[in-house]
C-alpha cells in the first residue's frame, strides 16, 4: 500500500501531461463526434421503421421511445469503456521490443497506460460534452424523467467501472502478444463478438431465452448495456446494488488477470529491436 502511495504522484503527473497532449487534438475529437452522429441517426430511423412495420408498441421489453433512448445511451457507455488500439499497442510493443522501455525505467506499463487512457477519456468527454448535450436535448422526448439522485449515482459508478472493465479486458488481450506472434485476427474476432454481446448493436433482451440470460451473465454487458439500463430506470433498488457489486467483482477479476498475464509474460520475454 505504501508503495502505491509513493508511486501515485508519478502517475498523476503522467496523467496531467497526457491530458495536455490530448487536448491539443480537441478539434479532432469534436469533428469525430459530429461524424459519429450520422450513423446514429440512421440507426434511429431504422428502429423507427422496425417498430412501425411490426405494428407493436413494445419489442423485447422495450417501447419505441425506450429503444431510441437506449441506443443513444449506449454511445455514452462506450465513451467510457471502449479502448481502441490498446490491445494491439501492447502486443506490438511486445513483438518489436518496445516493451523494454517500461522495464528499463521506473514505470509500470499497466499503471502508465491507465493514466494515459484516463487522460484520453477525460479530454474526449470534455471536448464532446457540448455535441452530446445538444443531441440529447434534441431527442429529449424519447427519454424518461431524469433519474433520481441514487439512480444517477449508480449510473456514474457503472460508467467508471465500465472504464476499468474495458481497459483491463483489452489489456489482457494485448498480453497474448507474449505467447503469439500475430494477434490481429484474434483481436478483430473478439471485437466483433464484443460489439454484439455487450449490447451495443441491440439489447440482449432481443435474443431468445436462455441465450439472453447467458449474455447477461457475461461481464461484457457492463461495457454498454448495464449503464444504459440503469439510466433508463430498468435496474433499480437491490437489483442496482447487486449489479454494481457484480461489476466491481468483474473489474477486480480483469485487473488480476491482466497483472498475472503480464507477470507470466515477462518470464518468457526477450527484447529485440526497437
Amino acid at each position: 500500500m505504501s508503495a502505491v502511495l509513493v508511486a501515485l504522484p508519478k502517475y498523476l503527473k503522467i496523467y496531467r501531461v497526457s491530458l495536455t497532449e490530448r487536448l491539443v487534438y480537441r478539434a479532432d475529437f469534436f469533428l469525430g463526434t459530429i461524424l459519429r452522429f450520422l450513423p446514429t441517426v440512421t440507426t434511429i430511423l431504422l428502429w423507427e421503421a422496425i417498430y412501425e412495420g411490426s405494428k407493436k408498441d413494445e419489442l423485447g421489453g422495450f417501447k419505441r421511445d425506450e429503444m431510441i433512448a437506449y441506443l443513444l445511451l449506449v454511445h455514452v457507455s462506450r465513451m467510457f469503456s471502449s479502448m481502441p488500439g490498446l490491445a494491439y499497442g501492447i502486443a506490438r510493443d511486445v513483438r518489436d521490443g518496445s516493451l523494454k522501455k517500461y522495464l528499463l525505467q521506473p514505470i509500470d506499463m499497466i499503471a502508465y497506460l491507465v493514466a494515459y487512457r484516463g487522460a484520453h477519456k477525460t479530454a474526449y468527454i470534455a471536448t464532446t460534452a457540448l455535441p452530446y448535450a445538444l443531441l440529447f436535448f434534441l431527442f429529449r422526448a424519447y427519454f424518461p424523467p431524469f433519474p433520481d439522485a441514487l439512480t444517477l449515482t449508480g449510473y456514474v459508478v457503472s460508467l467508471l467501472l465500465a472504464f476499468l472493465i474495458g481497459f483491463f479486458f483489452e489489456a489482457s488481450l494485448g498480453m497474448m502478444g507474449f505467447w503469439f506472434l500475430e494477434v490481429t485476427s484474434l483481436l478483430y474476432i473478439v471485437g466483433a463478438i464484443n460489439f454484439f454481446v455487450s449490447g451495443q448493436m441491440l439489447p440482449p433482451d432481443f435474443v431468445p431465452k436462455p441465450w439472453s440470460d447467458v449474455l447477461k451473465a457475461l461481464p461484457f454487458k457492463y461495457l454498454a448495456y448495464f449503464p444504459a439500463m440503469v439510466f433508463l430506470g430498468k435496474v433499480r433498488g437491490w437489483d442496482l446494488v447487486y449489479g454494481l457489486v457484480a461489476e466491481v467483482a468483474w473489474a477486480a477479476c480483469f485487473i488480476v488477470l491482466a497483472r498475472l498475464l503480464y507477470r507470466w509474460g515477462l518470464r518468457r520475454y526477450s527484447a529485440y529491436g526497437g
